[in-house]
């Protein structure tokens, strides 16, 4: 902007080589003239020379000069932006194979061998996985089902849901029909009322555990599943038939919406009420570790005496220091950080647990009078929130025994997560400084502890996801130093690339889904490391919180399923309006994947021929094999001496025959 005053400047003829110092008279001395400096000196245009212009208007210039300034810069980054998104390689996208069409909004899912189970408004559906067919629906809650589990037990299925108010229920699911065995935390007093705020079934299905929070506390209950006695009760029904309940035959079939025509399946799913099945045996209640204080102690004998088989050594709640000891270290601690804590501490977090069914091994042994089948839990492993230790409690007991652990493994700093493999073989401990343990738990055949031949050759992969979305890589080999590799940086440019999750492929080793910010699902090969390709529902359909993406993985087979939500449900205020789907994506019928799945497999004659997998042997094989193995070794030691003694021998009488003629 300029004024009109300036047209008398603009007539006149300034040089456009102006100095910016005075003018004066140069000496007479060539040595005393001061040397010419380019920052002395500015170049202007006299055409476009302007007056100062008057407030306002010099404020609204400066304004509208910023203004266009940050628009520029905000313009040459969108380009810089868009030529960078032209020139990388985008995977190839693939699109879903099914779609599951949902009138209602589902709020959580589960997958167990080939049926899906989709809770939403007042129960849960069962769906097919394969042709996204709906076989029964379950709805018989005034509230919402917010979760749900299922655990294989074979040809059967346990399914445990959990309500709105917290009550946890355990249903059969098998071919002759859907059983519900019981509510777990169900009182007929609501004042008593407890919640279950999370629950996990051991692999195939003999126990089950459920952590639950009422008046104040909060608490962890375990319990032993009589799966069979539910296969025999189910085989003969007037075994376990009910005679207070009597239910209608319309109350058995399925709903009106899906029949048995238009299921085209050999399966006629229906509710059995009138079939009373065993209730699981409750065996343990844990509670959290007691806070560390004073000792009570008055000797170090009656603490030794209070560890009994050294059962819960490590826990630190055994010890010798008086209550002044702990107050001193605390106004220390105190002293040293008081600029840190004040104004720092806000409410005191829920003591949360989270638990692990383990598998017998060389980690977790089982007591010799006890005798477990191959492949069934024996050690449940539990760690609370602020904690140092990982617990280990035997699942052999029963409610009268004490509920104290039989192992502790102590931590340098509290336990944030703990993750344990499909195969129940390995286990994770991220603590809070971010140190990672990686524990081998080490297989068991035919029921007793196997060893290696050879050497320890145990070699795992581990991929972690930081908080800051970078992804890492720990490879651990036997008793090697570990190796941490990068897959994938922390975002700097594309801040909505950062991912929130990460799952791993079971049907396809050395394989993980990765979910961004922005939606995109995508399959990479961490040993590469590349990624294979990208998965997106329709174009219809987005996912709504893509930073907690809703999606269940198979374990048994390389499929996985999302929610999609479709973009009008925002706006619509009907129910009946509203379009959700379940897509399934199976990995086996994209070309691109094919190949890969079919290289994943390996036959089970290889895992015992082929020189790759050690050879297993219980321990008194191993020790008779090692001994006789030092024994040849010792003996042809022998052997080898007395040949060359013989040979020495031989030598000295020819050297004496020699001198002799």
């Amino acid at each position: 902007m300029s004024s009109p005053g300036g047209s008398q400047v603009r007539k006149m003829r300034l040089s456009s080589f102006v100095r910016k110092v005075l003018l004066e008279v140069p000496s007479p001395t060539e040595q005393d003239w001061p040397q010419d400096d380019e920052k002395d000196f500015a170049f202007k245009d006299s055409e476009q020379e302007l007056e100062s212009l008057p407030q306002p208007y010099r404020m609204i210039n400066k304004m509208v000069n910023l203004l266009f300034d940050q628009a520029w810069k905000v313009i040459m980054k969108r380009d810089a932006l868009r030529e960078a998104e032209h020139s990388r390689v985008q995977p190839t996208i693939y699109l879903p194979l099914v779609e599951s069409k949902l009138n209602k909004m589902p709020n959580c899912m589960a997958v167990s061998q080939d049926y899906v189970f989709i809770g939403g408004a007042k129960g849960f559906s069962i769906y097919n996985l394969y042709d996204a067919k709906r076989l029964y629906i379950w709805e018989k809650l005034k509230v919402d089902v917010t979760s749900i589990w299922a655990a294989d037990l074979g040809s059967e299925i346990l399914v445990a849901p959990v309500d709105e108010t917290g009550i946890a229920r355990l249903f059969y699911f098998c071919k002759d029909g859907l059983f519900l065995i019981k509510a777990i935390n169900e009182v007929d007093d609501t004042s008593k009322q407890t919640t279950c705020l999370k629950t996990e079934i051991s692999h195939g299905g003999d126990f089950a555990a459920f952590l639950l929070q009422g008046a104040g506390e909060i608490w962890l209950d375990v319990y032993r599943l009589p799966k069979e006695s539910w296969l025999k009760e189910v085989e003969h029904p007037q075994l376990a038939i009910n005679p207070k309940k009597k239910v209608r035959q319309s109350q058995l079939n399925t709903p009106d919406s899906v029949t048995s025509d238009n299921l085209e399946m050999d399966i006629n799913i229906c509710f059995r009420g009138d079939i009373k099945l065993s209730l699981p045996v409750h065996i343990m209640k844990i509670k959290p570790p007691k806070p560390v204080t004073g000792t009570t102690f008055k000797s170090p004998l009656e603490v030794f005496a209070k560890i009994e088989d050294c059962y819960g050594l490590g826990s630190g709640q055994n010890h010798f220091i008086k209550d002044t000891q702990w107050e001193q270290q605390e106004a220390i601690f105190k002293a040293l950080f008081k600029k840190y804590l004040d104004g720092q501490w806000g409410e005191e977090r829920l003591s949360m647990a989270t638990f692990h069914f383990l598998l017998p091994g060389r980690v977790t042994t089982m007591p010799a009078d006890v005798k477990s089948p191959s492949g069934v839990a024996c050690v449940l492993g539990i760690h609370w929130t602020g904690n140092h230790n990982f617990f280990l409690y035997s699942l052999n007991r029963t409610l009268k025994d004490k509920a104290d652990p039989e192992g502790v493994w102590p931590c340098a700093a509290p336990i944030a997560v703990s993750q344990l493999s499909c195969c129940c073989s390995y286990l994770v401990l991220a603590c809070e400084d971010g140190v990672l343990t990686l524990w081998d738990l080490a297989e068991v055949h035919q029921g007793q502890n196997v060893y290696p031949e050879g050497p320890l050759k145990s070699h795992m992969k581990c991929v972690v996801l930081c908080t800051d979305s970078s992804v890492h890589l720990v490879t651990a080999r036997g008793t090697q130093e570990p190796t941490i590799s990068v897959l994938v940086e922390r975002p700097v440019k594309y801040l909505d690339e950062a991912i929130c999750a990460v799952a791993p492929v079971p049907a396809l080793p050395g394989m993980v889904l990765t979910f961004s910010r922005n939606g995109s699902v995508q399959l990479m090969d961490v040993a590469k490391p590349q990624i294979i390709c990208a998965f997106a529902p329709p174009r219809t359909y987005h996912l709504a919180v893509p930073w907690t993406p809703m999606f269940v993985m198979s374990l048994h087979r390389p499929c996985f399923l999302l929610r999609g939500d479709h973009p009008d449900e925002i706006e619509s205020d009907d129910a009946k309006d509203i379009q959700n789907s379940i897509f399934c994506f199976n990995l086996e019928a994209y070309p691109l994947l094919e190949n890969i799945c079919n290289l994943c497999t390996v036959p089970q004659t290889d895992t015992t021929d082929s020189m790759a997998f050690a050879q297993v042997l219980p321990l008194e094989k191993r020790c008779e094999s090692f001994l006789q193995e030092r024994f040849q070794k010792l003996e042809k030691k022998v052997k080898e001496q007395e040949h060359w003694t013989r040979l020495h021998r031989y030598s000295l009488l020819l050297q004496r025959e020699t001198s002799r003629k």
